[in-house]
Protein backbone atom coordinates (compact mmCIF):
# COMPACT_ATOMS: atom_id res chain seq x y z
CA UNK A 1 0.00 0.00 0.00
CA UNK A 2 2.76 2.36 0.97
CA UNK A 3 4.58 1.41 -2.27
CA UNK A 4 1.54 2.50 -4.36
CA UNK A 5 1.36 5.88 -2.60
CA UNK A 6 5.03 6.54 -3.39
CA UNK A 7 4.36 5.72 -7.08
CA UNK A 8 1.41 8.15 -7.23
CA UNK A 9 3.48 10.94 -5.67
CA UNK A 10 6.30 10.26 -8.14
CA UNK A 11 3.95 10.49 -11.18
CA UNK A 12 2.37 13.71 -9.86
CA UNK A 13 5.81 15.35 -9.49
CA UNK A 14 6.78 14.27 -13.02
CA UNK A 15 3.51 15.72 -14.41
CA UNK A 16 4.10 19.03 -12.61
CA UNK A 17 7.65 19.25 -13.97
CA UNK A 18 6.48 18.54 -17.54
CA UNK A 19 3.72 21.14 -17.31
CA UNK A 20 6.19 23.75 -16.04
CA UNK A 21 8.66 22.93 -18.83
CA UNK A 22 5.97 23.32 -21.53
CA UNK A 23 4.83 26.63 -20.00
CA UNK A 24 8.42 27.93 -19.88
CA UNK A 25 9.10 27.08 -23.55
CA UNK A 26 5.89 28.78 -24.70
CA UNK A 27 6.56 31.83 -22.56
CA UNK A 28 10.09 32.24 -23.97
CA UNK A 29 8.85 31.88 -27.55
CA UNK A 30 6.16 34.49 -27.02
CA UNK A 31 8.67 36.89 -25.47
CA UNK A 32 11.04 36.46 -28.43
CA UNK A 33 8.23 36.91 -30.96
CA UNK A 34 6.95 40.04 -29.22
CA UNK A 35 10.30 41.82 -29.44
CA UNK A 36 10.95 41.47 -33.18
CA UNK A 37 9.16 44.69 -34.25
CA UNK A 38 8.84 43.27 -37.76
CA UNK A 39 6.13 44.77 -39.94
CA UNK A 40 3.49 42.12 -40.59
CA UNK A 41 4.48 39.99 -37.58
CA UNK A 42 1.20 40.71 -35.84
CA UNK A 43 2.81 43.16 -33.43
CA UNK A 44 1.28 46.24 -35.05
CA UNK A 45 1.10 48.02 -31.69
CA UNK A 46 4.91 48.42 -31.78
CA UNK A 47 4.76 50.62 -34.91
CA UNK A 48 3.98 54.33 -34.73
CA UNK A 49 1.95 55.33 -37.79
CA UNK A 50 2.79 59.02 -37.41
CA UNK A 51 5.64 61.26 -38.54
CA UNK A 52 6.45 64.77 -37.38
CA UNK A 53 7.85 67.46 -39.67
CA UNK A 54 8.11 71.26 -39.50
CA UNK A 55 7.50 74.44 -41.47
CA UNK A 56 9.43 77.65 -40.86
CA UNK A 57 7.73 80.96 -41.57
CA UNK A 58 4.27 79.72 -42.59
CA UNK A 59 2.63 82.40 -44.72
CA UNK A 60 -0.60 80.69 -45.83
CA UNK A 61 -1.84 77.18 -46.51
CA UNK A 62 -3.49 78.35 -49.72
CA UNK A 63 -1.23 76.46 -52.13
CA UNK A 64 -1.56 78.93 -54.99
CA UNK A 65 -0.65 81.93 -52.82
CA UNK A 66 2.11 80.57 -50.57
CA UNK A 67 5.69 81.63 -51.28
CA UNK A 68 7.10 79.13 -48.79
CA UNK A 69 8.88 76.15 -50.37
CA UNK A 70 8.08 73.87 -47.42
CA UNK A 71 4.39 74.78 -47.68
CA UNK A 72 4.47 73.95 -51.38
CA UNK A 73 5.99 70.56 -50.59
CA UNK A 74 3.43 69.79 -47.87
CA UNK A 75 0.63 70.97 -50.17
CA UNK A 76 1.35 68.03 -52.47
CA UNK A 77 -0.02 65.77 -49.73
CA UNK A 78 -3.28 67.74 -49.49
CA UNK A 79 -3.90 69.09 -53.00
CA UNK A 80 -3.40 67.50 -56.41
CA UNK A 81 -2.60 68.75 -59.93
CA UNK A 82 -4.11 67.85 -63.27
CA UNK A 83 -0.81 66.25 -64.29
CA UNK A 84 1.61 64.67 -61.85
CA UNK A 85 5.27 63.79 -62.35
CA UNK A 86 6.73 60.36 -61.71
CA UNK A 87 10.01 60.00 -59.84
CA UNK A 88 11.89 60.17 -63.19
CA UNK A 89 9.96 63.31 -64.26
CA UNK A 90 7.57 61.69 -66.69
CA UNK A 91 4.14 63.33 -67.00
CA UNK A 92 1.24 61.15 -65.84
CA UNK A 93 -2.43 61.80 -65.26
CA UNK A 94 -3.62 62.72 -61.80
CA UNK A 95 -6.91 64.66 -61.71
CA UNK A 96 -6.79 64.53 -65.51
CA UNK A 97 -7.24 61.18 -67.24
CA UNK A 98 -6.53 62.42 -70.78
CA UNK A 99 -5.06 65.48 -72.45
CA UNK A 100 -4.64 66.18 -76.12
CA UNK A 101 -3.38 69.05 -78.24
CA UNK A 102 -6.13 70.45 -80.45
CA UNK A 103 -6.20 72.99 -83.26
CA UNK A 104 -5.48 76.64 -82.63
CA UNK A 105 -2.94 76.17 -79.83
CA UNK A 106 -5.43 74.68 -77.41
CA UNK A 107 -5.57 71.60 -75.21
CA UNK A 108 -8.55 69.44 -74.29
CA UNK A 109 -8.33 68.12 -70.72
CA UNK A 110 -10.57 65.30 -69.52
CA UNK A 111 -11.02 65.06 -65.73
CA UNK A 112 -11.64 62.01 -63.59
CA UNK A 113 -15.31 61.65 -62.78
CA UNK A 114 -14.80 60.06 -59.35
CA UNK A 115 -12.79 62.71 -57.49
CA UNK A 116 -14.16 64.14 -54.26
CA UNK A 117 -12.88 66.93 -52.13
CA UNK A 118 -12.07 65.85 -48.59
CA UNK A 119 -15.45 67.25 -47.46
CA UNK A 120 -17.28 64.90 -49.84
CA UNK A 121 -18.13 67.40 -52.61
CA UNK A 122 -17.29 66.44 -56.20
CA UNK A 123 -14.46 68.01 -58.19
CA UNK A 124 -15.63 69.56 -61.46
CA UNK A 125 -14.36 71.59 -64.41
CA UNK A 126 -15.38 74.89 -62.76
CA UNK A 127 -12.70 74.25 -60.12
CA UNK A 128 -10.05 73.96 -62.84
CA UNK A 129 -11.14 77.18 -64.54
CA UNK A 130 -11.29 78.99 -61.18
CA UNK A 131 -7.76 77.86 -60.26
CA UNK A 132 -6.27 78.99 -63.57
CA UNK A 133 -8.09 82.34 -63.37
CA UNK A 134 -6.71 82.88 -59.85
CA UNK A 135 -3.19 82.06 -61.03
CA UNK A 136 -3.56 84.61 -63.82
CA UNK A 137 -4.69 87.25 -61.31
CA UNK A 138 -2.08 86.67 -58.61
CA UNK A 139 1.67 86.68 -58.31
CA UNK A 140 1.81 82.97 -57.49
CA UNK A 141 4.88 80.81 -57.89
CA UNK A 142 2.70 78.82 -60.31
CA UNK A 143 1.60 81.85 -62.37
CA UNK A 144 4.34 81.40 -65.02
CA UNK A 145 2.78 78.01 -65.81
CA UNK A 146 -0.33 79.73 -67.17
CA UNK A 147 1.19 82.90 -68.61
CA UNK A 148 0.34 81.76 -72.16
CA UNK A 149 -3.26 80.84 -71.27
CA UNK A 150 -5.76 83.25 -72.80
CA UNK A 151 -8.93 81.43 -71.80
CA UNK A 152 -10.50 78.32 -70.31
CA UNK A 153 -13.76 76.93 -71.68
CA UNK A 154 -15.85 74.53 -69.60
CA UNK A 155 -17.20 71.97 -72.06
CA UNK A 156 -18.95 69.82 -69.47
CA UNK A 157 -18.51 68.90 -65.80
CA UNK A 158 -15.43 66.83 -66.57
CA UNK A 159 -13.93 68.52 -69.63
CA UNK A 160 -12.16 71.83 -70.22
CA UNK A 161 -10.49 73.47 -73.20
CA UNK A 162 -7.39 75.55 -72.34
CA UNK A 163 -6.58 78.12 -75.04
CA UNK A 164 -3.02 79.42 -75.47
CA UNK A 165 -1.67 82.52 -77.20
CA UNK A 166 1.13 80.53 -78.87
CA UNK A 167 2.55 77.06 -79.21
CA UNK A 168 4.03 75.93 -75.86
CA UNK A 169 6.29 72.86 -76.09
CA UNK A 170 5.33 70.11 -73.66
CA UNK A 171 2.50 72.24 -72.22
CA UNK A 172 1.27 69.30 -70.14
CA UNK A 173 4.27 69.86 -67.86
CA UNK A 174 2.78 73.28 -67.03
CA UNK A 175 -0.30 71.60 -65.57
CA UNK A 176 1.40 70.46 -62.35
CA UNK A 177 -0.02 73.26 -60.18
CA UNK A 178 -2.47 72.35 -57.38
CA UNK A 179 -6.19 72.59 -58.12
CA UNK A 180 -8.31 74.34 -55.48
CA UNK A 181 -12.08 74.33 -54.91
CA UNK A 182 -14.09 77.18 -56.40
CA UNK A 183 -17.02 76.69 -54.03
CA UNK A 184 -14.70 76.85 -51.05
CA UNK A 185 -11.94 79.32 -51.90
CA UNK A 186 -14.09 81.32 -54.27
CA UNK A 187 -16.78 82.27 -51.76
CA UNK A 188 -14.76 82.83 -48.60
CA UNK A 189 -11.86 85.16 -47.95
CA UNK A 190 -8.79 83.17 -47.11
CA UNK A 191 -8.39 84.74 -43.69
CA UNK A 192 -11.80 83.28 -42.81
CA UNK A 193 -10.81 79.94 -44.32
CA UNK A 194 -7.79 79.73 -42.02
CA UNK A 195 -9.95 80.68 -39.02
CA UNK A 196 -12.42 77.96 -39.93
CA UNK A 197 -9.58 75.45 -40.20
CA UNK A 198 -11.49 73.45 -42.80
CA UNK A 199 -9.23 73.69 -45.82
CA UNK A 200 -10.17 71.01 -48.34
CA UNK A 201 -8.18 69.19 -50.99
CA UNK A 202 -8.34 66.00 -53.06
CA UNK A 203 -5.03 64.43 -51.95
CA UNK A 204 -3.97 61.46 -49.83
CA UNK A 205 -4.21 63.48 -46.62
CA UNK A 206 -6.57 66.10 -45.23
CA UNK A 207 -6.18 68.83 -42.62
CA UNK A 208 -7.85 67.89 -39.32
CA UNK A 209 -6.25 70.48 -37.03
CA UNK A 210 -4.80 73.91 -37.72
CA UNK A 211 -3.62 76.34 -35.05
CA UNK A 212 -0.73 78.71 -34.45
CA UNK A 213 1.69 75.96 -33.44
CA UNK A 214 0.55 72.82 -35.30
CA UNK A 215 -0.96 71.57 -38.50
CA UNK A 216 -2.24 67.98 -38.38
CA UNK A 217 -2.91 65.83 -41.43
CA UNK A 218 -4.73 62.49 -41.40
CA UNK A 219 -5.75 60.03 -44.09
CA UNK A 220 -8.33 61.35 -46.53
CA UNK A 221 -10.99 58.64 -46.59
CA UNK A 222 -12.49 60.27 -49.70
CA UNK A 223 -9.30 59.93 -51.76
CA UNK A 224 -10.20 58.73 -55.22
CA UNK A 225 -7.19 56.49 -55.87
CA UNK A 226 -8.48 53.21 -54.42
CA UNK A 227 -5.68 51.27 -56.15
CA UNK A 228 -3.11 53.07 -54.00
CA UNK A 229 -5.26 53.85 -51.00
CA UNK A 230 -3.24 51.55 -48.78
CA UNK A 231 -1.58 54.18 -46.63
CA UNK A 232 0.15 52.73 -43.62
CA UNK A 233 0.88 56.27 -42.45
CA UNK A 234 -2.02 57.49 -40.34
CA UNK A 235 -0.99 60.98 -39.26
CA UNK A 236 1.44 63.78 -40.09
CA UNK A 237 1.98 66.43 -37.42
CA UNK A 238 3.58 69.62 -38.74
CA UNK A 239 5.17 71.97 -36.23
CA UNK A 240 4.89 75.62 -37.22
CA UNK A 241 8.12 77.48 -36.39
CA UNK A 242 9.20 81.06 -36.93
CA UNK A 243 12.67 80.23 -38.29
CA UNK A 244 14.85 77.40 -39.56
CA UNK A 245 16.94 77.76 -36.39
CA UNK A 246 13.87 76.61 -34.43
CA UNK A 247 13.36 73.73 -36.88
CA UNK A 248 16.95 72.54 -36.45
CA UNK A 249 16.63 72.79 -32.68
CA UNK A 250 13.35 70.83 -32.71
CA UNK A 251 15.03 68.08 -34.74
CA UNK A 252 18.02 68.01 -32.41
CA UNK A 253 15.70 67.70 -29.41
CA UNK A 254 13.86 64.79 -31.05
CA UNK A 255 10.59 66.68 -31.51
CA UNK A 256 10.43 66.21 -35.31
CA UNK A 257 11.51 63.36 -37.59
CA UNK A 258 12.19 64.98 -40.95
CA UNK A 259 13.84 68.09 -42.44
CA UNK A 260 14.14 69.00 -46.13
CA UNK A 261 16.77 71.66 -46.76
CA UNK A 262 19.13 73.14 -49.34
CA UNK A 263 21.48 74.27 -46.57
CA UNK A 264 24.42 71.88 -46.85
CA UNK A 265 25.96 73.35 -43.69
CA UNK A 266 23.25 71.74 -41.55
CA UNK A 267 25.82 69.97 -39.33
CA UNK A 268 26.58 73.35 -37.74
CA UNK A 269 23.08 73.24 -36.25
CA UNK A 270 22.41 69.56 -35.53
CA UNK A 271 25.86 67.99 -35.30
CA UNK A 272 26.83 64.79 -37.08
CA UNK A 273 25.31 61.98 -35.01
CA UNK A 274 21.92 60.40 -34.46
CA UNK A 275 20.25 60.80 -37.85
CA UNK A 276 20.28 59.60 -41.47
CA UNK A 277 20.47 61.68 -44.65
CA UNK A 278 19.47 61.37 -48.29
CA UNK A 279 21.08 63.82 -50.72
CA UNK A 280 19.53 64.70 -54.06
CA UNK A 281 19.96 67.26 -56.83
CA UNK A 282 18.43 70.70 -56.47
CA UNK A 283 17.38 73.07 -59.24
CA UNK A 284 20.20 75.61 -59.56
CA UNK A 285 22.12 74.83 -62.75
CA UNK A 286 25.29 76.86 -63.32
CA UNK A 287 26.80 76.95 -66.80
CA UNK A 288 29.19 78.75 -69.12
CA UNK A 289 27.74 80.00 -72.42
CA UNK A 290 29.97 80.81 -75.40
CA UNK A 291 29.06 83.45 -77.95
CA UNK A 292 29.43 81.13 -80.92
CA UNK A 293 29.36 84.14 -83.27
CA UNK A 294 32.20 86.14 -81.67
CA UNK A 295 35.58 86.20 -83.48
CA UNK A 296 37.29 83.91 -80.97
CA UNK A 297 34.50 81.74 -79.49
CA UNK A 298 33.11 80.97 -82.96
CA UNK A 299 36.12 78.66 -83.34
CA UNK A 300 35.02 75.14 -82.32
CA UNK A 301 38.58 74.14 -81.42
CA UNK A 302 38.82 77.08 -79.02
CA UNK A 303 35.59 76.01 -77.31
CA UNK A 304 36.80 72.43 -77.09
CA UNK A 305 40.14 73.53 -75.63
CA UNK A 306 38.30 75.51 -72.96
CA UNK A 307 36.12 72.46 -72.28
CA UNK A 308 39.22 70.32 -71.75
CA UNK A 309 40.92 72.95 -69.57
CA UNK A 310 38.07 73.43 -67.09
CA UNK A 311 38.20 71.24 -63.99
CA UNK A 312 34.62 71.19 -62.66
CA UNK A 313 35.58 69.26 -59.53
CA UNK A 314 38.11 71.98 -58.70
CA UNK A 315 35.41 74.65 -59.09
CA UNK A 316 33.08 72.67 -56.84
CA UNK A 317 35.81 72.30 -54.22
CA UNK A 318 37.08 75.87 -54.31
CA UNK A 319 33.76 77.70 -54.56
CA UNK A 320 31.20 75.35 -52.98
CA UNK A 321 33.38 73.35 -50.60
CA UNK A 322 32.45 70.18 -52.49
CA UNK A 323 28.80 70.58 -51.49
CA UNK A 324 27.35 70.80 -55.01
CA UNK A 325 27.23 68.24 -57.79
CA UNK A 326 29.07 68.63 -61.06
CA UNK A 327 26.90 68.11 -64.14
CA UNK A 328 27.07 67.80 -67.91
CA UNK A 329 23.64 68.75 -69.33
CA UNK A 330 20.71 71.09 -68.57
CA UNK A 331 18.26 68.20 -68.12
CA UNK A 332 18.47 67.20 -64.48
CA UNK A 333 19.83 63.88 -63.26
CA UNK A 334 17.11 61.26 -63.12
CA UNK A 335 15.06 62.54 -66.04
CA UNK A 336 13.70 59.71 -68.14
CA UNK A 337 14.97 61.60 -71.22
CA UNK A 338 18.55 61.97 -69.94
CA UNK A 339 19.54 58.48 -71.05
CA UNK A 340 23.24 58.86 -71.91
CA UNK A 341 25.65 58.04 -69.12
CA UNK A 342 26.90 61.25 -67.55
CA UNK A 343 30.24 62.50 -68.89
CA UNK A 344 30.73 64.83 -65.98
CA UNK A 345 34.23 66.02 -66.73
CA UNK A 346 36.33 66.11 -69.89
CA UNK A 347 39.22 67.72 -68.02
CA UNK A 348 42.44 66.94 -69.90
CA UNK A 349 45.18 69.56 -70.24
CA UNK A 350 47.09 67.55 -72.84
CA UNK A 351 43.99 67.43 -75.07
CA UNK A 352 43.46 71.17 -74.58
CA UNK A 353 46.95 71.96 -75.83
CA UNK A 354 46.84 69.43 -78.67
CA UNK A 355 43.43 70.67 -79.87
CA UNK A 356 44.78 74.21 -80.30
CA UNK A 357 48.10 73.11 -81.78
CA UNK A 358 46.43 70.84 -84.35
CA UNK A 359 44.14 73.68 -85.46
CA UNK A 360 47.02 76.06 -86.22
CA UNK A 361 47.50 77.98 -82.97
CA UNK A 362 51.01 78.72 -81.73
CA UNK A 363 51.98 79.12 -78.08
CA UNK A 364 54.20 82.19 -77.60
CA UNK A 365 55.09 83.85 -74.32
CA UNK A 366 52.53 81.70 -72.52
CA UNK A 367 49.59 82.68 -74.78
CA UNK A 368 48.17 80.99 -77.87
CA UNK A 369 48.24 83.07 -81.07
CA UNK A 370 47.12 82.64 -84.68
CA UNK A 371 47.00 84.54 -87.94
CA UNK A 372 43.94 83.99 -90.12
CA UNK A 373 43.06 85.90 -93.30
CA UNK A 374 45.85 88.36 -92.50
CA UNK A 375 44.34 89.01 -89.10
CA UNK A 376 46.32 88.36 -85.92
CA UNK A 377 44.54 86.97 -82.87
CA UNK A 378 45.66 86.31 -79.32
CA UNK A 379 43.57 83.77 -77.47
CA UNK A 380 42.24 86.13 -74.83
CA UNK A 381 38.54 85.63 -74.06
CA UNK A 382 36.18 88.14 -72.44
CA UNK A 383 34.21 86.49 -69.61
CA UNK A 384 31.08 88.43 -68.62
CA UNK A 385 29.85 88.10 -65.03
CA UNK A 386 27.65 90.05 -62.61
CA UNK A 387 29.75 91.92 -60.06
CA UNK A 388 26.86 91.68 -57.58
CA UNK A 389 27.08 87.87 -57.55
CA UNK A 390 30.13 86.87 -55.45
CA UNK A 391 29.67 83.18 -56.26
CA UNK A 392 29.87 83.70 -60.01
CA UNK A 393 32.80 86.13 -59.61
CA UNK A 394 34.61 83.43 -57.60
CA UNK A 395 33.88 80.87 -60.35
CA UNK A 396 35.19 83.32 -62.97
CA UNK A 397 38.46 83.68 -61.03
CA UNK A 398 38.88 79.88 -60.83
CA UNK A 399 38.21 79.53 -64.57
CA UNK A 400 40.69 82.31 -65.33
CA UNK A 401 43.39 80.48 -63.34
CA UNK A 402 42.58 77.13 -64.93
CA UNK A 403 42.70 78.41 -68.51
CA UNK A 404 45.94 80.27 -67.83
CA UNK A 405 47.57 76.87 -67.27
CA UNK A 406 47.12 76.06 -70.97
CA UNK A 407 47.87 79.52 -72.38
CA UNK A 408 44.31 80.76 -72.77
CA UNK A 409 43.84 84.28 -71.45
CA UNK A 410 40.65 85.41 -69.74
CA UNK A 411 39.60 89.02 -69.13
CA UNK A 412 36.93 88.97 -66.43
CA UNK A 413 34.31 91.63 -67.18
CA UNK A 414 32.57 91.97 -63.78
CA UNK A 415 29.85 94.55 -64.38
CA UNK A 416 26.71 95.94 -62.73
CA UNK A 417 23.38 94.18 -63.17
CA UNK A 418 22.08 96.73 -65.67
CA UNK A 419 25.26 96.60 -67.76
CA UNK A 420 25.26 92.81 -67.56
CA UNK A 421 21.69 92.62 -68.85
CA UNK A 422 22.33 95.01 -71.74
CA UNK A 423 25.51 93.21 -72.78
CA UNK A 424 23.76 89.84 -72.47
CA UNK A 425 21.02 91.06 -74.80
CA UNK A 426 23.58 92.43 -77.27
CA UNK A 427 25.71 89.23 -77.06
CA UNK A 428 28.68 91.41 -76.13
CA UNK A 429 30.95 88.71 -74.70
CA UNK A 430 32.99 85.67 -75.65
CA UNK A 431 31.82 83.73 -72.61
CA UNK A 432 29.24 84.44 -69.92
CA UNK A 433 28.50 82.77 -66.58
CA UNK A 434 24.80 82.10 -66.01
CA UNK A 435 22.45 80.11 -63.80
CA UNK A 436 18.99 78.73 -64.50
CA UNK A 437 16.48 76.55 -62.70
CA UNK A 438 16.37 72.96 -63.86
CA UNK A 439 12.87 72.26 -65.10
CA UNK A 440 10.85 69.06 -65.21
CA UNK A 441 9.68 70.27 -68.61
CA UNK A 442 12.13 68.78 -71.15
CA UNK A 443 11.83 71.83 -73.42
CA UNK A 444 15.40 72.95 -74.26
CA UNK A 445 14.56 76.01 -76.37
CA UNK A 446 16.25 78.24 -73.76
CA UNK A 447 19.54 76.66 -74.81
CA UNK A 448 18.85 75.82 -78.46
CA UNK A 449 15.98 78.08 -79.55
CA UNK A 450 16.01 81.52 -81.15
CA UNK A 451 18.06 84.22 -79.40
CA UNK A 452 19.68 81.67 -77.08
CA UNK A 453 22.55 82.67 -74.79
CA UNK A 454 25.16 80.99 -77.00
CA UNK A 455 24.01 82.75 -80.17
CA UNK A 456 23.99 79.20 -81.50
CA UNK A 457 22.38 77.92 -84.70
CA UNK A 458 22.26 74.32 -85.86
CA UNK A 459 19.80 73.09 -88.48
CA UNK A 460 19.72 69.57 -87.09
CA UNK A 461 18.92 70.89 -83.61
CA UNK A 462 16.15 73.10 -84.99
CA UNK A 463 14.62 70.08 -86.73
CA UNK A 464 14.85 67.94 -83.60
CA UNK A 465 13.15 70.60 -81.45
CA UNK A 466 10.21 70.62 -83.88
CA UNK A 467 10.04 66.83 -83.94
CA UNK A 468 10.02 66.38 -80.16
CA UNK A 469 7.27 68.98 -79.82
CA UNK A 470 5.05 67.03 -82.19
CA UNK A 471 5.35 63.48 -80.94
CA UNK A 472 4.33 61.51 -77.87
CA UNK A 473 6.26 58.39 -78.89
CA UNK A 474 8.58 57.70 -75.95
CA UNK A 475 11.15 55.80 -78.00
CA UNK A 476 11.44 58.63 -80.51
CA UNK A 477 11.75 61.17 -77.69
CA UNK A 478 14.56 59.22 -76.03
CA UNK A 479 16.40 58.90 -79.34
CA UNK A 480 16.08 62.63 -80.09
CA UNK A 481 17.19 63.74 -76.63
CA UNK A 482 20.14 61.41 -76.81
CA UNK A 483 21.17 63.19 -80.02
CA UNK A 484 20.65 66.64 -78.44
CA UNK A 485 22.99 65.69 -75.62
CA UNK A 486 25.61 64.45 -78.09
CA UNK A 487 25.46 67.75 -79.98
CA UNK A 488 25.70 69.67 -76.68
CA UNK A 489 28.99 67.92 -75.95
CA UNK A 490 30.38 67.90 -79.51
CA UNK A 491 29.57 71.48 -80.55
CA UNK A 492 30.22 72.96 -77.08
CA UNK A 493 27.85 75.93 -77.21
CA UNK A 494 27.69 75.58 -73.43
CA UNK A 495 29.60 73.92 -70.63
CA UNK A 496 27.40 72.76 -67.76
CA UNK A 497 29.39 73.25 -64.56
CA UNK A 498 27.37 72.43 -61.45
CA UNK A 499 23.96 71.75 -59.98
CA UNK A 500 22.88 72.47 -56.43
CA UNK A 501 22.36 69.81 -53.80
CA UNK A 502 19.48 69.33 -51.34
CA UNK A 503 19.26 66.92 -48.45
CA UNK A 504 16.61 65.08 -46.46
CA UNK A 505 17.60 64.70 -42.81
CA UNK A 506 15.54 62.12 -40.95
CA UNK A 507 15.23 60.23 -37.70
CA UNK A 508 17.10 56.91 -37.78
CA UNK A 509 13.93 55.22 -36.50
CA UNK A 510 12.00 56.33 -39.57
CA UNK A 511 11.45 53.30 -41.79
CA UNK A 512 10.32 53.14 -45.39
CA UNK A 513 11.91 54.28 -48.62
CA UNK A 514 12.95 57.94 -48.55
CA UNK A 515 13.20 58.83 -52.27
CA UNK A 516 13.09 62.60 -52.78
CA UNK A 517 13.66 64.77 -55.80
CA UNK A 518 13.34 68.55 -56.13
CA UNK A 519 9.75 68.27 -57.42
CA UNK A 520 8.51 66.23 -54.47
CA UNK A 521 10.40 65.18 -51.32
CA UNK A 522 7.46 62.98 -50.23
CA UNK A 523 7.50 60.11 -52.71
CA UNK A 524 6.39 56.92 -50.89
CA UNK A 525 5.41 58.91 -47.78
CA UNK A 526 2.37 56.71 -47.28
CA UNK A 527 4.67 53.77 -46.45
CA UNK A 528 6.78 55.61 -43.86
CA UNK A 529 6.49 54.68 -40.20
CA UNK A 530 8.45 54.54 -36.96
Amino acid sequence: MRSNIIKYVFFIIIAILLAFAIYKVNFDNNETSGNTGTVGSGQEQDITREIRIAIAGLDTMNPILSKNRNVQDVSRLIFEPLINLTYDFKAEGCLATEWAKAEGNSYIIKLRNDVKWSNGEMLNAQDVRYTIDRLKDTNSIYSPSVQNVIGVDVIDDNTVRIKLDSDVPFFEYNLTFPIVSKSYFGETSFSDVEKNKKIIGTGKFKITEFNQSNLVLCKNENWWNTNENNNTLEKITININSSMAEVYNAFKMGNIDFINTANMDYTKYIGTLGYSTKEYTGREHGFLAFNTQSPLASNLEVRKAVQYAIDKSNINGNVFGGKYYITDFPLGFGSWLNTIDANLSLYNLEKANKTLEDSGWTLRNGLWQITENRRFFKLNLRLLVKSSDPTRVAIANVIQAQLAQVGIGVDINAVSDSTFNSRLAAKDYDMVLLTSNVSANPNLSTYYGSNNFANYNNNEVTTILKEVNNTTDENILKEKYKRLKEIYENDVPYISLYISKNVIIYNTNLAGEVSPNWYNPFYNVESWYK
